[in-house]
């Protein structure tokens, strides 16, 4: 049986008659759900009504209903968006996103950068701003009903409301918010701190607003005698803000300033001034305590003056003196509130988000809703530049790392460890294998495959094939290529070493004396020289004073007998030939094809000729290897480009600079000015193939190069 929505109506007064119908359609469908001992009225309509006290818009009240989770256990599910548009779905499914996060733990307490990584990731995974603001009325409610709920979970939920969503409300300038969730959550994790300031501002509220009264009557008067229009009222101080100065002075609660404040909002510059002036020729002022923020903004651009004067009980009142756009501009949050609270970084692009927000909650209020795509607007230019350039991902553990937008998980390994990334092989994402290519989204749980041992891949440095986005991690991975070079010259350095010792009859070196010698920091950058030919056996044989030696030429080794260009079961000068179909070049894996008119014919063991050889065929193929002989391979490429103009001279210089024969070339150019040249170009070896082809394709106007198949 549907229960009466009638009381609940009674809620939302204030909007058109078609936005009642829509808000009654809301109630009805939440009428259905089966009542809740708990709870005097459901769930979203209880945030519902905290909302109404912002002024907020139509589609945040339907969302704010809507999205109370015990919907989702009805047996016939309504359909959101065909009965209140897409707005309201995609509101409601960023709710229920939001309610359902697990991702904070109470050791985040702890790490401030992690708490700081959640809320960003919280904001930037949002479709619609207006769902924070949900979320944040669904955790007031929350707060409300955790009496009920265990000692240690009541604990979690108000050091979660703390580290998280506290924060959240006063980066985006709720203050009201802000006060209510701190007061609340601090209520269940320090209840005797809580008690004991509650009831000293209890025992003297009388006293306090005897003080404020005359002290604003009296202000008043002067400020009228002088012709200064001011509005002045008292300032409440909250208990969370009240425990946090005490503790950071370590004063008493009597001892604090500014538990009794006045503020005093005037016309215009000039008027605060004289204001100031007024209050201290009134009363006894505490010079230390006095601050000019209009002449000094703060970093975040907050502007007021700051007086603290004593009246004639003895009482200190703080007194905050500043125009009304000063006033605006610190209240609505447009200038960052929260790096000021929260004593974080000046960020102007937050600041322009944050304008937009409050912007948004003013704007679209019940009388001001009908304004067609107005919300919309402002909400999407919100999502679009709020930490657009970052992603945030989770550790197995649920450990939050900040990336780059584009971020791979490659780049998520490096970020964890750099053995991690050199020994990455593989990855999962939310359970699933995917590419160390894929590119990664926020809220996604990332596990790295490793192997035990081993490096990076040349591939991953390539900017053409995706593998890493962050400089870091490209960094990381040059720098490993870099000193396994340098090990292989230093191993290579110290045979050559040896070898020149043995030749030359010495017995003992003095490495220290021959680095000295040439120069070198020491005998690690000594031998890496030997082993990089910076050094010769010309000028070590000067250094040791074998003068014999010293005229002659570099050291004339036995020339190796020659050898084959391939190698066939290990014997050389078997009569080969290279496929034409696959153009092999010494560095691939090759296989020979035993003819009967061409001996042996020698193919990649990639060639689609091999691959798909008839069974009995394939017991014409032999093992075959490369030889210690260097030649040149014929290897056809295929390069094409946005435009042709220049395209044959560039390429054909980047080839003569290599020392790389052209045997062939046929240019192709089409209407729209893009071409396809065509190469046949002489090659030693995969190595030579893959540096000259990175050359070309980082020539302007190229679209792609590659090997022909």
């Amino acid at each position: 049986m549907q229960k009466n929505t009638e009381p609940n109506k009674q809620l939302f007064s204030g909007f058109s008659a078609p936005d009642t119908e829509q808000i009654n359609r809301a109630l009805a469908i939440i009428a259905k759900i089966p009542e809740d001992p708990q709870y005097f009225r459901p769930k979203g309509v209880e945030v519902a009504a905290i909302l109404m006290d912002f002024n907020v818009d139509l589609n945040t009240i339907l969302a704010a209903i809507l999205s109370d989770p015990r919907l989702a256990h009805l047996h016939s599910k309504p359909n959101i968006k065909e009965q209140f548009g897409e707005t309201v779905a995609t509101l409601v499914n960023d709710v229920n996103w939001l309610n359902k996060l697990t991702v904070y733990s109470l050791e985040m307490t702890d790490q401030p950068s992690q708490t700081e990584t959640l809320r960003r990731m919280l904001l930037s995974m949002t479709q619609d701003v207006r769902a924070v603001l949900i979320k944040l009325a669904y955790r007031i409610q929350r707060l409300k009903v955790l009496p009920r709920e265990s000692y240690e979970l009541r604990r979690f939920i108000a050091q979660e409301t703390l580290d998280i969503y506290a924060p959240i409300a006063n980066r985006m300038g709720i203050h009201q918010l802000k006060w209510e969730l701190e007061d609340m959550a601090f209520r269940y994790l320090k209840p005797q701190s809580y008690r004991r300031i509650a009831k000293s501002l209890t025992d003297n509220r009388v006293q306090r607003e005897n003080c404020i009264n005359n002290f604003i009557a009296l202000l008043q008067k002067k400020l009228a005698e002088e012709a200064i229009s001011a509005q002045i009222h008292g300032r409440p101080k909250h208990i969370y803000s009240i425990w946090k100065k005490m503790r950071r002075k370590q004063l008493d609660i009597d001892e604090l300033y500014d538990l009794l404040a006045v503020r005093v909002i005037v016309d215009n510059l000039t008027a605060c001034y004289a204001t100031l002036g007024i209050v201290h020729s009134l009363w006894q002022t505490i010079p230390k305590e006095f601050d000019d923020y209009i002449a000094n903004p703060k970093e975040n651009g907050y502007q007021s003056l700051h007086t603290v004067i004593i009246d004639p009980d003895g009482n200190r009142i703080e007194v905050q003196i500043r125009t009304k756009q000063m006033h605006d501009f610190a209240e609505l949050g447009v200038a960052a509130h929260w790096s000021y609270k929260e004593g974080g970084k000046h960020d102007s692009a937050i600041e322009k988000n944050i304008a937009s927000l409050r912007k948004l909650l003013e704007e679209t209020s019940p009388e001001n809703s009908r304004k067609e795509g107005n919300d919309e607007t402002l909400s999407e230019s919100f999502r679009s530049e709020l930490f657009n350039d970052r992603v945030y991902v989770l550790t197995p553990v649920g450990k939050l790392i900040d990336l780059v937008k584009g971020s791979t998980p490659l780049d998520f390994a490096y970020t964890i460890h750099t053995e991690i990334g050199h020994r990455c092989r593989g990855a999962k994402i939310n359970g699933r294998i995917v590419p160390l290519t894929y590119t990664l989204k926020s809220g996604e749980q990332v596990k790295i495959l490793t192997a035990k041992d081993g490096g990076p891949n040349h591939n991953w440095i390539d900017p053409n094939l995706g593998y890493l986005k962050t400089s870091a991690a490209i960094s990381k991975v040059k720098s490993w290529f870099k000193n396994q070079q340098q090990a292989q010259n230093i191993a290579t350095g110290k045979t050559i070493l040896d070898k020149e010792s043995q030749r030359l009859g010495l017995k003992m070196l003095n490495l220290t004396e021959l680095a000295k010698h040439f120069h070198q920091p020491d005998t690690d950058r000594l031998l890496e020289a030997i082993g990089r030919s910076d050094i010769n056996s010309r000028q070590l044989a000067a250094f040791f004073k074998v003068p014999e030696l010293e005229a002659t030429a570099p050291i004339q080794r036995k020339k190796p007998e020659a050898k084959s260009v391939i190698s066939v079961a290990g014997i050389d000068n078997v009569l080969t030939s290279f496929a034409h179909c696959c153009s092999p070049v010494q560095g691939n894996d090759i296989i020979g094809y035993i003819s009967h008119k061409k001996g042996i014919t020698i193919h990649r063991k990639d060639c689609e000729n091999i691959l798909h050889l008839d069974p009995e065929k394939q017991a014409q193929l032999i093992s075959v290897s490369w030889g210690g002989k260097k030649v040149n391979y014929a290897v056809p490429i295929v390069i094409d480009a946005f435009n042709s103009h220049n395209l044959l001279t560039d390429v054909t210089q980047i080839l003569a600079q290599a020392k790389i024969h052209i045997s062939n070339a046929a240019l192709d150019t089409h209407p729209d000015f893009s071409a396809r040249l065509n190469l046949t170009i002489q090659i030693e070896n995969t190595d030579q193939l893959s540096q000259v082809l990175n050359k070309i394709n980082q020539l302007p106007n190229i679209v792609d190069v590659k090997r022909k198949t």
